[in-house]
């Protein structure tokens, strides 16, 4: 939670992926000292950052963020989507392949019955969760 903290509280600044980079670049390191460490390197306005690491907003974001992914299958890292298939675990380039060429195709079928283009993953995801 306290990683996530961090990653959130400096996205708040927009350096959310700049955090991010710090976490796992640091990964045994991980503790609050740290956290505001990185902050001040990434040129975060630290007392911004430690007010947003303690917003019980944020807290909660997280853990609907946890309580979706597990929801939806998602128990371990790194889970994948396509158009609402779940893809979990390492997997080698040709599963993804395999995967996205199956759902490109759905939607150039689903586009040519005349669907418009900004609508066409509304419908692919529209009955919710699919399986592989």
């Amino acid at each position: 939670m306290p990683a996530a903290l961090a990653a959130e509280a400096a996205g708040k600044q927009g350096k959310f992926w700049e955090m991010h980079d710090k976490l796992f670049e640091n990964q045994k390191a991980l503790a609050e000292e740290g956290y505001v460490t990185w902050a001040g390197e990434l040129g975060l306005d630290v007392a911004q950052f430690k007010k947003d690491m303690a917003d019980e907003g944020l807290k909660k974001k997280i853990l609907d963020q946890q309580t979706q992914g597990t929801t939806l299958g998602a128990r371990g890292t790194p889970a994948f989507f396509v158009n609402g298939r779940f893809l979990s675990g390492a997997q080698p380039v040709e599963n993804f392949k395999k995967l996205i060429d199956e759902e490109k195709a759905k939607a150039e079928k689903i586009l040519a019955a005349g669907t418009p283009k900004a609508q066409v993953y509304e419908k692919v995801i529209a009955n919710g969760k699919t399986k592989v």
